[in-house]
């Protein structure tokens, strides 16, 4: 059997009445966040927050490494945008835990107000640029942006080298923010696992709506 296209894989999820819904929402959500973060963000760094000692990032001279975390992230991100195009099904998980631990993040970065990290050697990021209004922004600590875009990727991938891959690329990653120190320790460690709660919220979702569509499309009569 021939393998689908990808016009012909999107268009079946199109014709798909619940999976042609979290597009439509994904639609929606996507213009929201690119024009309402960047407020957020520039509010940030005009307020005072707390140094933190961290004990990690003492022992490491700062040395910047900004080539090699775009080389990861933009990596990963065309690795799963890639894998999107013939799985409609991982895109879709994708943006909607994107969209749940973006919100995390707003949450905790409000509630936990931190300065950067001594000797933070700035980071531009043409990943994140569209989100923080191209201007530098450095108060987006707790928890980890980065670490948590690829957490995402790594719970959304199906393949099991792909998954390998992405967590080689996390961990790489992780030890990069904190040569640059553009993170504290705890803002790196924090990320995954507040990721990974994000993505069973969704997965929960998206799962326990499939199952009712499916039982109000069975035909009448048909017993479980």
């Amino acid at each position: 059997m021939p393998t689908p296209t990808i016009k012909e894989v999107w268009k079946e999820a199109w014709n798909s009445r619940i999976k042609r819904h979290r597009l439509i929402a994904i639609m929606v959500l996507i213009p929201t966040f690119t024009i309402s973060l960047p407020f957020f963000f520039n509010y940030i760094e005009k307020r005072k927050g707390t140094v933190i000692h961290d004990w990690v990032l003492a022992q490491i001279p700062p040395h910047n490494v900004s080539v090699l975390i775009f080389t990861i992230i933009w990596g990963m991100i065309f690795l799963i945008l890639y894998r999107s195009l013939y799985s409609p099904s991982i895109f879709i998980t994708y943006c909607f835990t994107l969209a749940v631990v973006t919100i995390a993040r707003v949450t905790c970065i409000t509630l936990v107000p931190l300065e950067p990290p001594a000797g933070l050697i700035r980071l531009t990021d043409p990943l994140t640029g569209i989100f923080y209004g191209n201007t530098q922004i450095v108060k987006d600590l707790f928890f980890s942006g980065h670490i948590a875009t690829l957490s995402i990727i790594f719970f959304s991938l199906e393949r099991k080298t792909d998954k390998w891959i992405c967590a080689i690329g996390t961990f790489i990653l992780a030890i990069l923010l904190l040569i640059q120190h553009i993170h504290y320790t705890i803002d790196v460690l924090a990320s995954p696992l507040i990721t990974y709660l994000g993505y069973l919220a969704v997965r929960g979702f998206l799962d326990r709506k499939s199952k009712k569509v499916n039982k109000e499309s069975e035909p009448a009569g048909v017993l479980d």
